[in-house]
């Protein structure tokens, strides 16, 4: 059987690093391929490759050697040697009986020099891969065992369909590694097809980078003239991880494939699911494309460099507008008429104080973990939460009240009503804000966080919560029992708009009722729900979906706020009974946003 870059291979060895020689090099018995000069030598055996530079050791890449033939001392005569501009690298080329070998040669002496070095082996290694794969066999499976990679081939149209349409396999064990992995391969696709199935006792060849953390084994899946990107019915690998793995909280596991092409891990066409990973130690990866995967270590919420100056903008740019639009807000309430300041005016204007609280101190984020105190940035912090508890207890009052006007409609007197509101609004985040600086002096958790930037070096510090623990503990609690109370207010009051017009009782036109649901949609923080998609890995259309529509908010709610007070002068001015201030309220509330 003819070998393919058999040299390449021969001399990663299992440790899958062509720069680190193999332990049996002090006992070869016999040289078949000896090439010695005063600054070079290659030794080459039936197991393995000796390559050494002067004082440095280096990579032999050799066209096919019969190596049933005993070739000893070749020397310089017999070569034509031609040396790089660097100085790196040589090609060798030598003629014996009849047969040309060239060999081209690196010398190892910088990291810069490993990474092609490794990314022309993964591509001698998959060639060679390859011509296994369509070696003729008999059975259903055949295993290839190799110090480098195991490999089992099996013919996909011998194996047995499952109702799903997906064919377990279970990946070849290599040495030192025996936790499970299984493949879910998908067979209509790969009808008459032998498949590939490799892992490695080593994944060093896949490591460019010092910063890429790998969690599981490697595992390649190869087929030969098929096919097998964009599949339709994805491939699924089981992986198994160690017990003893500790996951920090700032990180998460990440089912990633190694680009060829690029020659980097990267997460396209990839989905993770982490179910059950708590349970039985087992990741879940799906894949809609064949080539090495992998689970890799990534750390939460970094965000580009370039992504973060954008989302920068537009969050100071939004939050300004919303800042400069809840200013008006608030300046229209304090010179408006009392007969006109009902409830509903006085809700939407407590929000709009919130907002200028949270906008405002979220200009100065950034610019307040520069100062050399961080008293300064603290005070910002605090602010800052302050004002976002806050926000989130009155989106639940804007839902409560309108739950009272829109579905009870009726006995909805409340002695003291805003009062008992303005309590909930601005005391219970009072008392949460305050807890926590009451324990400051001891667990402090407020200060500079640092955001680290991927694809650079740079670090950003906020002003914000310093306490993942705490953060985990009070907003994300916070903010779901709100978003899942806004929810189901939201669900029912859209039920009861469609209701009426089913009854042909609201007289707006359709169009007009999809605006009175997107107006309470941003009215009730609706879109505050974004951040349950933003955790884990980074998802930039929601990032910049996020920023848009909450930092706009502001301005979402002054748009509210002159519909509410065009249409309460429209239905004054209209004669109207005694029985039908409730029914005017709810009127208010379903057209604000419309007109």
């Amino acid at each position: 059987m003819k070998l393919l870059y058999f040299m390449a291979l021969l001399i990663f060895g299992a440790s899958g690093d062509p720069c680190n020689p193999s332990s049996e090099q002090g006992n070869r018995t016999r040289n078949y391929f000896l090439y010695n000069s005063t600054d070079l030598k290659i030794a080459e055996n039936l197991t393995t490759l000796l390559c050494n530079w002067n004082s440095s050791q280096c990579y032999a890449e050799c066209t096919f050697v019969n190596l049933t033939t005993n070739i000893t001392d070749v020397d310089d005569k017999n070569a034509v040697e031609n040396v790089s501009i660097l100085g790196l690298s040589k090609t060798l080329v030598f003629k014996i009986s009849e047969q040309k070998i060239t060999c081209n040669v690196t010398k190892c002496v910088r990291d810069e020099i490993n990474i092609p070095i490794k990314k022309v082996y993964i591509s001698a290694e998959k060639n060679y891969i390859d011509a296994l794969i369509t070696l003729p066999f008999n059975g259903t499976t055949k295993n290839t065992d190799r110090e480098e990679f195991n490999m089992d081939v099996v013919k996909m149209d011998m194996m047995n369909t499952p109702a799903l349409g997906l064919v377990q396999i279970s990946a070849p064990k290599v040495p030192g590694d025996a936790l499970p992995l299984d493949v879910f391969m998908p067979t209509e696709p790969f009808v008459n097809v032998s498949v590939g199935i490799v892992t490695y006792p080593s994944a060093q060849q896949f490591i460019h980078d010092p910063n890429t953390v790998l969690k599981s084994k490697v595992i390649r899946i190869e087929t030969v003239g098929n096919e097998s990107k964009h599949l339709s019915k994805w491939l699924l690998i089981s992986f198994t991880l160690n017990s003893n793995e500790i996951i920090s909280e700032n990180q998460t596991l990440s089912c990633q494939f190694y680009d060829e092409t690029e020659h980097k891990w990267n997460d396209m066409g990839s989905f993770t699911n982490l179910e059950n990973f708590n349970s039985r130690n087992t990741v879940n990866c799906s894949y809609d494309h064949m080539t090495p995967f992998a689970v890799l270590l990534v750390d939460v919420a970094q965000i580009n460099a370039q992504q973060w100056k954008i989302l920068s903008y537009i969050s100071y740019i939004g939050c300004s507008l919303s800042s400069f639009f809840s200013a008006v807000t608030i300046f229209l309430y304090v010179f408006m008429k009392s007969s006109n300041r009902d409830s509903s005016i006085r809700i939407h204007v407590s929000l709009s104080v919130a907002l200028f609280l949270l906008n405002t101190s979220f200009l100065f984020i950034e610019w307040g973990a520069t100062w050399s105190h961080d008293s300064v940035c603290v005070f910002i912090a605090v602010i800052i939460q302050y004002s976002l508890l806050s926000c989130f207890s009155w989106m639940a009052i804007e839902a409560i009240h309108l739950y009272l006007l829109l579905i009870k409609v009726f006995n909805t007197y409340i002695k003291h009503y805003m009062i008992k509101l303005s309590l909930f609004g601005w005391g219970v985040p009072a008392v949460l804000v305050g807890g926590s600086l009451c324990v400051f002096g001891s667990k402090p958790f407020y200060g500079p966080t640092p955001v680290i930037l991927s694809n650079s070096n740079e670090t950003t510090n906020l002003c914000w919560i310093t306490d993942i623990r705490f953060l985990y503990g009070m907003n994300i609690p916070y903010f779901s029992l709100t978003f899942l109370f806004n929810t189901c207010i939201l669900v029912i009051v859209t039920h009861q708009i469609f209701k009426l017009r089913c009854l042909n009782v609201s007289k707006l036109p359709s169009h007009k009722d999809i605006c009175t649901v997107l107006g309470l949609t941003f009215l009730m923080g609706m879109t505050w729900g974004l951040a349950f998609f933003t955790s884990g890995y980074t998802n930039y259309f929601i990032l910049y979906l996020f920023c848009i529509c909450n930092s706009l908010q502001g301005l979402f709610l002054f748009l509210w706020f002159c519909g509410t007070v065009k249409k309460n002068r429209h239905l004054k001015a209209q004669p109207s009974s005694i029985s039908e201030p409730a029914s005017a309220s709810a009127k208010t509330y379903e057209s604000s946003f419309s007109h």
